[in-house]
């Protein structure tokens, strides 16, 4: 917007800031009017200076935000790349090598020839001590402080930042693990200090290992940055908390690192799930997948009844899983530059390689030379000869060049092979929704698509009708959604602890017990991070399994316990849509405790648009593709010239600085008050 035409002083600002890898995404919105401002500014070697820059750069005053909601790859980058600080583990003795060991598998259990990414910690960091907890949580060998404080002497000398302390069965008593911790804060006070138990009460030692080692190697990477950046916030004038987007799709603050630094590392794909939830409920649907597709890769995750898909059991890289509660988002190898080829057989495929930011595309001109996908879209005529409102011009000359690679093998002209393209890849997303949603018991159906990224309102509704899902929600920003979804959420904490017990004879009375100490903790925890008793919302649940099995599924218990009956009947009804059976009258067994925090912040309304009283002319036409039989002359759309109340039957194609939405023939779109396109497919 330009500086002449904002409004000179702008109270109540709440500020978004997500930064990807190559661009930093910015959001303003004004609580006052609900009018929402947009930047997005090259990420920066710090990205701090990015976040900070780009926000001035929208004319903000820094005393003028009441909130500032941040997600960031900072951790993710840290573990891709490795570039980790100095880290050491301390282990039962005769456990060093677990998480070495992991679960014994790999991705690919025929390639001999690949191995799971090595461990975090080197196998020379990870030192032993003798100590023993039994099953039961007695203790049968406690720590001897001498050897102990020996160990820390080594420690030292070494000079490690963050130290992590993992003993088996610490999950049912902690204190050896406990103990061990506060003799190394004593001897190490500049080192970083961990214990698992406190990390994830989790009884799967490698699950609870790895996520307390994944916590201890980026605790320092994000401890630095996040009061780093609190402090220039504060410098500014912002006088709040710094809040960080995690995994589970709430926030926490700089506070709260110590313990859960391991959420961060999904943060930023998480806001994209967030925000594509939010709009499918704005325009009316408690069902819908988000479909955020950018340059390299596709994000998927689904909400039913207006509840996100949550696993625990992710990772960054294959083989280290971070157990903490998440967002369920699956992502593939399928972008904008995801590049076309045919393997030995003469079959065609696309991605996962991808030609990325340099040399992109073909069609960029900066030296690409292989087919992708943005090279079939612009020989169909999909894209136009200009993207990013006319600041990057397209070669549709080197587009057909690259996708005639493709298309002379096969006996393809350009737009079979352009076709082509676009199919295999289409498919392939296509795929990625169905692992989300039909292998899991939904069906696409009930769902309405949220398409949203660089390219997911480009292929969106050729994804629709792969799967029979009869609705496409293309939100009006949809390059940065994904920063609009920092906008929309709360602070949120998720707790459990292990309580194993036949769930028929469960005692009410100690797992009551069990969640109200569940809820002093939490309690605790926002208290510090200053929320109100009243913004304060608390969710029990439970995770259950039939007797015997080793995977588990949550289902909700209610306030105060009493039985068990309701949740054993929503464990069998969950089993029966997850897995497709149930096993009525067999044992059930009660394995953990499960509690959601959350403290509700402040949300502000956005702007209802109203309706225009001209109908808008197309800027232009063009020649487009939708078969491979004839082109068609299709109406091109500004996005900014369409308001509220607009309907038009493809094909249609909406241009706007950071994405293309196309809209083929047979369906029809209408413009909604919050100035989404909602494409009946």
């Amino acid at each position: 917007v330009p500086n002449d035409e904002r409004t000179p002083t702008v109270t109540h600002l709440r500020v978004a800031v997500d930064i990807g890898g190559t661009f930093t995404d910015i959001c303003v919105l004004d609580e006052s009017s609900g009018t929402l401002e947009i930047g997005k500014v090259a990420t920066s070697a710090d990205p701090i200076d990015a976040a900070i820059s780009g926000v001035l750069a929208l004319d903000v005053d820094m005393s003028d935000i009441t909130l500032f909601s941040h997600g960031t790859t900072v951790a993710t980058n840290a573990l891709i790349t490795r570039n980790l600080p100095s880290t050491a583990m301390v282990t039962t003795e005769g456990f060093r090598d677990v998480i070495e060991i992991g679960r014994s598998n790999k991705r690919d259990l025929w390639d001999a020839y690949e191995d799971n990414a090595p461990p975090y910690i080197r196998r020379r960091d990870r030192l032993t001590i003798r100590e023993r907890v039994g099953s039961f949580g007695e203790v049968e060998i406690g720590i001897d402080e001498d050897e102990a404080r020996e160990l820390a002497r080594v420690l030292r000398k070494r000079g490690y930042r963050s130290v992590t302390v993992c003993f088996m069965n610490s999950f049912v008593n902690p204190e050896n693990e406990r103990q061990m911790k506060r003799l190394l804060e004593e001897e190490l006070p500049d080192a970083l200090i961990s214990n698992s138990a406190d990390v994830l009460s989790q009884i799967f030692e490698h699950d609870r290992f790895s996520t307390a080692v994944v916590n201890a190697v980026v605790h320092p990477v994000l401890g630095d940055y996040a009061n780093r950046m609190q402090t220039q916030l504060a410098d500014g004038g912002y006088a709040g908390d710094l809040l960080l987007l995690h995994s589970g799709g709430g926030v926490m603050t700089p506070k709260t690192i110590d313990r859960h630094a391991a959420r961060l590392a999904g943060s930023g794909i998480a806001a994209g799930a967030v925000a594509s939830k939010y709009v499918g409920e704005l325009c009316g649907f408690e069902n819908s997948i988000g479909f955020d597709m950018g340059g390299t890769s596709t994000d998927i995750s689904l909400v039913s009844e207006g509840q996100p898909s949550v696993t625990r059991d992710w990772y960054i890289e294959y083989g280290h899983p971070i157990c903490f509660p998440s967002i369920d988002i699956r992502t593939i190898g399928a972008g904008g530059g995801s590049i076309a080829w045919i393997d030995g057989a003469g079959s065609l495929h696309n991605g996962p390689q991808s030609a990325g930011a340099s040399p992109g595309p073909a069609c960029y001109g900066q030296g690409g030379e292989e087919p992708t996908n943005s090279d079939a879209n612009l020989v169909l005529g999909r894209l136009g000869a200009s993207l990013a409102g006319g600041d990057l011009t397209l070669d549709v000359e080197r587009a057909e060049q690259a996708i005639a690679k493709i298309g002379q093998p096969l006996g393809l002209n350009s737009v079979e092979a352009a076709s082509a393209t676009v199919a295999v890849a289409d498919a392939n997303m296509a795929e990625a929704v169905r692992v989300i949603s039909i292998a899991r018991g939904y069906d696409p159906r009930d769902f309405a698509l949220v398409a949203f990224g660089g390219a997911g309102p480009l292929h969106g509704v050729s994804i629709a009708r792969e799967l029979a899902i009869p609705t496409v929600v293309v939100p009006p920003n949809p390059g940065v959604t994904s920063a609009l979804g920092c906008l929309l959420v709360d602070i949120q904490h998720d707790l459990s602890t292990i309580h194993l017990a036949d769930a028929a004879s469960a005692d009410a009375d100690e797992i009551e017990r069990d969640f109200r100490q569940l809820e002093e903790e939490a309690h605790e925890r926002l208290a510090k991070e200053g929320v109100r008793p009243e913004d304060i919302t608390l969710m029990r649940s439970a995770s259950m399994r039939y007797t015997g099995q080793w995977r588990s599924l949550d289902v909700a218990v209610y306030s105060p316990v009493s039985s068990l009956d309701e949740a054993i009947a929503g464990f069998e009804q969950e089993h029966q849509r997850e897995y497709n059976y149930r096993r009525d009258g067999a044992p059930i067994e009660l394995f953990r405790l499960n509690l959601v925090a959350i403290g509700t912040t402040p949300k502000a309304e956005f702007k209802r648009h109203a309706a225009a009283d001209s109908k808008p002319e197309p800027v232009t036409q063009r020649s487009v593709w939708f078969t491979t039989d004839a082109p068609l002359d299709t109406p091109i759309y500004e996005r900014s010239a369409l308001a509220p109340g607009f309907e038009a039957d493809g094909p249609v194609i909406v241009e706007q600085l950071d994405t293309t939405t196309v809209v083929p023939p047979g369906a029809r779109f209408a413009v909604d008050e919050y100035l989404n396109l909602v494409i009946s497919v």
